[in-house]
């Protein structure tokens, strides 16, 4: 995953403060201090429908932080004020530098409440079937990842293969093309499930969104309509369940998938057609 880099730097009287931040997509955390005489305060608010997971370093001089270097915090979702740290003067009569870096990316990365048996549903219309066009560690697109691509034709339905509350939207964008570089034009729709996972549901057509980030979706339910768009050589649904680690890769998980064609949730492979109950 691409991360974004902002540098910004400050001069505040005798304080010197250098920041960096590093941010997995654009993600809507806004970091910023406040004083009480010589002591500094670092808050976030949280913007997101979603926690964010922020991993803070630092080097100082003549400066003290309530929170150790290179620790690990998760700001909850739509939270305003959230403390970071405490900075304060070691020699009040000394000048100081500060110097610290704020890594982040989307939901909680210690998450341990993961349901591996959650049974999920097919993400398209009942009574339909589909074939997988590639699947787990698939040679294309899904190096390394747990990921499956659906059969869907371009304008056909996509619905939530499991419920939960989505918190991104993107829906702008019309082009494509057969290598990585397109992957900034994905047009999708991420769920956060009750479990701290994540469901990327990508490749959906222009403007093909019925939903918006905040509400709360069931399962089966219609949430857009599949395309071709980013990186892709041919309509179809893209699907992932994963958590992300704070150097902004992903941890992928394997999904059990109740279908017509077994009486037991199967995992789904390469080449074969499922139906919808």
């Amino acid at each position: 995953m691409k991360l974004r880099k902002m540098r910004k730097i400050f001069f505040i009287l005798l304080a010197v403060f250098y920041t960096t931040s590093f941010a997995q997509d654009s993600i809507n955390l806004k970091i910023y201090r406040e004083n009480i005489g010589k002591t500094y305060y670092l808050y976030a608010d949280n913007e997101e429908f979603a926690p964010v997971s922020v991993e803070y370093t630092f080097t100082s001089e003549n400066m003290s932080s309530s929170l150790a270097d290179k620790s690990l915090l998760i700001i909850p979702a739509a939270k305003k004020r959230h403390q970071i740290t405490e900075l304060k003067p070691i020699d009040p009569n000394m000048g100081t530098k500060f110097n610290y870096d704020v890594y982040f990316v989307l939901g909680d990365v210690n998450t341990t409440a993961v349901k591996h048996d959650f049974v999920y549903s097919l993400p398209f219309e009942k009574n339909k079937k589909h074939q997988i066009y590639q699947g787990y560690n698939g040679s294309f697109s899904h190096h390394n990842s747990f990921s499956l691509d659906f059969s869907l034709k371009e304008g056909e339905k996509v619905n939530a293969a499991r419920g939960g509350k989505v918190v991104s939207v993107i829906t702008g964008n019309s082009k494509n093309c057969q290598t990585k570089e397109c992957a900034k034009y994905n047009n999708r729709i991420v769920i956060l499930h009750d479990d701290g996972t994540l469901a990327e549901y990508v490749h959906l057509k222009y403007c093909g969104s019925v939903v918006k980030s905040g509400e709360d979706v069931a399962t089966g339910q219609l949430i857009g309509y599949s395309g071709n768009t980013g990186w892709s050589k041919g309509p179809h649904l893209h699907f992932s369940v994963y958590i992300n680690n704070i150097d902004g890769t992903r941890k992928y998980l394997k999904t059990k998938f109740k279908v017509a064609e077994s009486s037991t949730p199967v995992y789904l492979s390469e080449k074969h057609t499922y139906t919808n109950l």
